[in-house]
């Protein structure tokens, strides 16, 4: 990782990379090429998938393939390796990992699944938290996230009372939107705000995103076992769970 990057997310609190494990990114996508065939009966583009269902349909749709990709040890394993060199200088090398990777579909002109400015840190997560997203196709302009850099962020944050959020809901607020293409991640904090808004291009977004931390850092209201898993314990951590554990 390079120091460019890490001055990046220090300052505006987020950053795009290039996946350098492309085979990897490609089993991914895969398989859920496979699960979407397996439910539609025929292999097609995912991203023309909007061509395929109906606006009603898909959140099953989706669901299903939810369920089947955090039921695979081997989906679950790949995404993590995939940033695993990000998150070591992120976080460090001892991690906690979201139990269940989201999987969010957004087809054109849809606004079933909209998801408001928002930051994630409001619903009790703890801003130790980094996010990786990950596209499955192309994500430009409507069809990609809008995200609000840290100062823009924090100042919006410390006049939230003042704000009319009946703007953001309509658009009239100026956002960014991130040009991300297939073979590239984004790393950012969950403190910054962000969302999406209908998606007016022409192709459906399909993308992933889950939550890590380092593993002994504040948890928020999501505590370890229940909404986190630990990765890469060290021995003395180790044995420092066990002596609490038998300490209670």
């Amino acid at each position: 990782m390079s120091k460019k990057n890490i001055n990046k997310f220090l300052n505006q609190g987020y950053y795009i990379f290039n996946i350098k494990d492309k085979n990897k990114l490609n089993f991914l996508k895969k398989i859920i090429q496979k699960e979407t065939k397996k439910i539609l009966k025929k292999k097609i583009s995912i991203e023309k998938i909007h061509k395929h269902i109906k606006p009603k349909e898909l959140n099953t749709f989706k669901l299903k393939i939810y369920s089947s990709i955090n039921l695979n040890k081997n989906f679950l394993k790949g995404y993590y390796e995939i940033c695993r060199n990000e998150l070591n200088h992120l976080c460090g090398p001892e991690l906690a990992m979201q139990r269940k990777i989201n999987l969010s579909i957004q087809i054109p002109h849809d606004d079933s699944a909209l998801l408001p400015m928002h930051s994630d840190v409001w619903s009790g997560c703890s801003p130790f938290e980094v996010v990786f997203w990950l596209p499955l196709v192309n994500c430009k302009k409507t069809n990609s996230m809008f995200i609000f850099e840290k100062n823009k962020s924090e100042k919006i944050l410390k006049n939230v009372k003042k704000i009319n959020l009946d703007n953001f809901k309509s658009n009239k607020i100026k956002k960014k939107f991130l040009n991300i293409n297939y073979g590239q991640g984004l790393m950012f904090s969950h403190q910054l705000l962000h969302g999406n808004q209908t998606n007016k291009e022409k192709s459906s977004r399909w993308s992933m995103n889950c939550r890590f931390k380092s593993l002994l850092s504040p948890y928020g209201k999501k505590d370890i076992g229940e909404t986190f898993i630990p990765l890469d314990i060290l021995p003395a951590t180790k044995l420092g769970f066990q002596f609490s554990e038998n300490e209670k």
